[in-house]
């Protein structure tokens, strides 16, 4: 990273310099995990970008807003010194609408938070917005913010809303959760779904077997060979994960079965896995005569494995932390997200600013109150500008 693209370390000033106002930040919180908004839901995707678009524009924001048939991604361009730096984080959560009325209510101890999506990653998204609350507008470095809204299934359409945010940023800081110990994700596993469709040939069972052609055989052969190259990719030192998510085909017993399918999910430490698993997917060939085997990827994230320039942003996030007494460690994690795609760009990019908790996805979801307000102080001396 060039030089005077770095993030030089910020003296903590007047503005911001205290202890975050965590009751407008906790009131914010319950705000937005009450503005339920499930991935693919277009209406409750446009409801909460809007409350979080118009708290942007409070900011001073410019906001772009990108449609989808899902929901709304938004881009905020907020000024400030030198080039700006990237916030990213996502609007969707995996629960459905009505669950904070039942299966997963808000509360609020005064130390512990729960409610569905508060960790992932709701509060992310106040500790970006309660940051940049706190640094008066003529004293911040130029931001720019990227909400997604279908993370959570991929971003097969935020994908490119990411490709575009990046032009021109000095570096990424993603809001998704760290790890549980509160150290940042550097390097994130490469995430790809594909879809395994098999067409067979209907016959009936007992009469006449030899006309048909079975989809489910022809697949499970398929499974079989995928799952073998997977072993000798990893034994040859890279590990690859495969999982078998869904399998569905067939009618009835008496019928030969001429569909069926798999979604196959799978994890990658490093590019070179990738191509050669994903490339060896694409070039499935039928075992059987007349069957037929189509592969076609869902969603695509790529292995972000850690370079010198996302170590560099490391160091200097560490130096500022060091002047506020937090503590900054980091290493890979097993998750993907989209910083995957941004890091894998070449962006300098570091993961993890959201709060320390758990249960992402679970009933349990919940986050520590102490770490989202350390979180807040952090990331408001990060986007102070260095001259201030």
């Amino acid at each position: 990273m060039d030089e005077d693209r770095k993030l030089a370390p910020s003296t903590v000033g007047t503005t911001g310099s205290g202890a975050p106002d965590m009751d407008w930040a906790l009131s914010r919180l319950e705000e937005l995990v009450r503005l339920e908004s499930p991935s693919s839901d277009r209406d409750a995707s446009h409801a909460i970008t809007e409350n979080l678009a118009a708290g942007f524009e409070d900011l001073g924001g410019t906001v772009q807003r990108f449609a989808f048939e899902g929901g709304q991604h938004l881009v905020v361009d907020l000024p400030g010194e030198g080039e700006p730096l990237l916030l990213v984080g996502h609007s969707d959560t995996v629960w459905a609408r009505g669950t904070i009325d039942g299966e997963v209510p808000w509360s609020n101890d005064g130390t512990v938070v729960r409610g569905p999506g508060a960790y992932d990653m709701k509060s992310g998204l106040v500790v970006m917005e309660a940051a940049l609350r706190r640094v008066d507008p003529s004293r911040r470095r130029r931001v720019r913010v990227l909400i997604t809204a279908d993370e959570e299934i991929g971003s097969p359409d935020g994908s490119s809303v990411v490709r575009a945010a990046v032009e021109g940023v000095s570096g990424a800081l993603g809001f998704e959760a760290p790890h549980p110990d509160g150290a940042f994700k550097i390097g994130r596993r490469g995430s790809t779904r594909v879809l395994l469709e098999v067409t067979g040939v209907a016959a009936h069972a007992a009469l006449d077997p030899e006309a048909g052609v079975s989809a489910i055989e022809e697949l499970i052969d398929q499974l079989h060979a995928v799952t073998d190259r997977v072993r000798q990719v990893s034994a040859s030192g890279t590990e690859v994960l495969l999982n078998i998510g869904t399998i569905s085909g067939g009618t009835q017993a008496n019928v030969v079965p001429d569909r069926a399918q798999a979604l196959l999910g799978l994890r990658f430490l490093d590019g070179s896995s990738e191509s050669e698993v994903l490339g060896y997917i694409d070039s499935l060939t039928p075992v059987r005569p007349r069957a037929g085997v189509t592969a076609t990827r869902l969603s695509m994230r790529p292995a972000w494995a850690a370079d010198e320039g996302d170590r560099a942003l490391l160091q200097e996030i560490a130096t500022i932390a060091s002047g506020l007494g937090i503590a900054c460690a980091a290493r890979p994690a097993a998750g993907a997200g989209d910083l995957n795609l941004i890091g894998a760009l070449g962006v300098p990019s570091l993961d993890g600013f959201g709060p320390v908790g758990g249960g992402a996805h679970a009933v349990d979801e919940h986050l520590e109150v102490a770490s989202m307000a350390e979180r807040i102080q952090l990331v408001t001396a990060i986007v102070r500008a260095p001259s201030a």
